[in-house]
């Protein structure tokens, strides 16, 4: 008898739906695919000090309930036309959530929120709700966490993310040097700064590496570099926050040391505000005084908010507040606002860089 080698702890093997079907069964209209790319393009004029405005990624935490996401999405969109002119607005609509042990791993992985994990019903939960959104005229921005997942909705999003936990990882590094928009590195959790602009390097530079193509098959993939991957300041569990103007400065400071452009978004949630909502605030008013005193470093922000601010824990039987973050604590959609009106403000009173 021939001795079992393989898969010995794997219990089930499921299909999973190929993105060309995903695609398939939800088409990304005209409309909403134009939008992506003219919001990319605007991106990349923000980042290149082409365009003066402010890019300002902005929503919740994590995504778990469509319809509160399509409801704030909404409501985002008339916020983005009064500021167009001096605030570059897209939403964030992120479906994954690294885990430091265990926990709820996001929409596309656990849509029921019940350990079932449906995940083709979460593939197309989740580009459902991007084409909605997009087509409201509202870009999207998310993390790339499975460097697999992308496949099913990366023609939706304007702007991408990888995450503080994978910034130093080599899969991840490969992925954006291919992925077809900007896409923002954050600081590693302790608030290693270096290894994200490792990463930055990395992702300029061409790339081979198996993945799966848009029918599911496996394949090699030739990338050509992404020189739109760039640095975002999100504090860290050593070094504290790193949003004030010294750390930009520095970090603005060690990416022009390697070459590559002086330039950062700030994360305003995470390390720089210590895990507390209300600090956000504290956080993009001190952004906006350094665009006042003329910082050139600074392109772009970000803020975790949603319909109603803080955070809940799911619980069996218990009916969850609608609009309220489960993961990370979000400031509310109403004090949001006043903070957008700062930035654009700041946006204003700046002196023009080139």
């Amino acid at each position: 008898m021939k001795a079992r080698t393989d898969d010995l702890r794997i219990e089930r093997v499921r299909p999973l739906v190929s993105p060309a079907v995903l695609q398939e069964d939800f088409p990304l209209p005209e409309a909403a695919a134009e939008l992506t790319d003219a919001t990319r393009r605007a991106i990349e004029a923000i980042l290149f000090a082409e365009d003066p405005r402010l890019l300002v990624i902005v929503g919740p935490c994590s995504i778990h309930d469509p319809v509160a996401a399509l409801e704030y999405a909404e409501r985002l969109r008339v916020a983005a036309a009064l500021h167009a002119d001096r605030l570059q607005i897209v939403m964030r609509v992120y479906f994954e959530k690294p885990r430091t042990v265990v926990g709820w791993k996001g929409l596309i992985n656990d849509p029921g929120l019940d350990g079932s994990y449906r995940i083709n019903q979460g593939l197309r939960l989740a580009r459902k709700l991007l084409i909605d959104i997009t087509s409201l005229g509202v870009p999207a921005g998310t993390e790339f966490l499975d460097t697999t997942l992308g496949q099913f909705y990366t023609d939706t999003i304007s702007w991408g993310a990888i995450g503080a936990r994978t910034a130093e990882s080599q899969i991840h590094r490969e992925l954006v040097s291919g992925l077809s928009m900007p896409v923002g590195i954050k600081n590693r959790t302790d608030g290693n700064v270096e290894v994200s602009i490792d990463a930055i390097e990395a992702a300029r530079h061409r790339h081979l590496f198996p993945s799966l193509t848009k029918e599911g098959a496996p394949a090699i993939l030739e990338t050509r570099g992404n020189d739109t991957a760039h640095l975002v300041l999100r504090g860290g569990s050593s070094s504290g926050p790193n949003c004030g103007a010294p750390a930009v400065q520095a970090a603005a400071a060690l990416l022009a040391a390697r070459g590559l452009p002086g330039v950062v978004l700030v994360d305003c949630s995470h390390g720089n505000s210590q895990k507390q909502p209300a600090r956000q605030r504290d956080v993009a008013f001190d952004i906006a005084a350094q665009l006042e005193a003329g910082s050139s470093a600074i392109r772009g922000v970000m803020l975790e908010s949603h319909l109603v601010g803080g955070r809940q824990d799911p619980a069996p039987g218990q009916a969850l507040v609608y609009g309220q973050s489960i993961t990370d604590a979000c400031l509310s959609f109403d004090e949001t606002l006043p903070i957008l009106a700062r930035l654009a403000e700041a946006v204003a009173r700046r002196p023009r860089w080139h």
